[in-house]
């Protein structure tokens, strides 16, 4: 592998749905256990938006119908989204998510 590759930092935006059966500490706290576990693999969170928040599913996600969307910019190489995706699959509080390199 090149390494200026695999170190290149670049700004992605990262949208991931929560369950929504969630109470909002509980909510919260995976929101934070998210953003520690980027940063603690070096990426820098810019900005965080709740604003889509709890919405009905196109369909059923894990027998879930409801969830709540959160957005992320952040600037990251690809070490840390390696390590964010591979402990995102695993979250049983998160449906789904999605990193695509911001658009400007």
């Amino acid at each position: 592998l090149d390494q200026r590759k695999v170190n290149k930092r670049r700004n992605y935006e990262i949208m991931y749905i929560l369950k929504a059966d969630l109470d909002e500490a509980a909510r919260e706290a995976e929101m934070g256990n998210i953003q520690k576990l980027l940063e603690k693999n070096g990426a820098k969170v810019l900005d965080t938006d709740i604003k889509m928040g709890l919405r009905e599913l196109a369909y059923e996600i894990k027998d879930q119908t409801k969830g709540f969307y959160v957005l992320l910019k952040v600037e990251a190489d690809e070490t840390a989204l390696y390590q964010f995706n591979r402990k995102v699959k695993i979250n049983p509080a998160v449906l789904r998510h999605l990193v695509t390199v911001e658009q400007k």
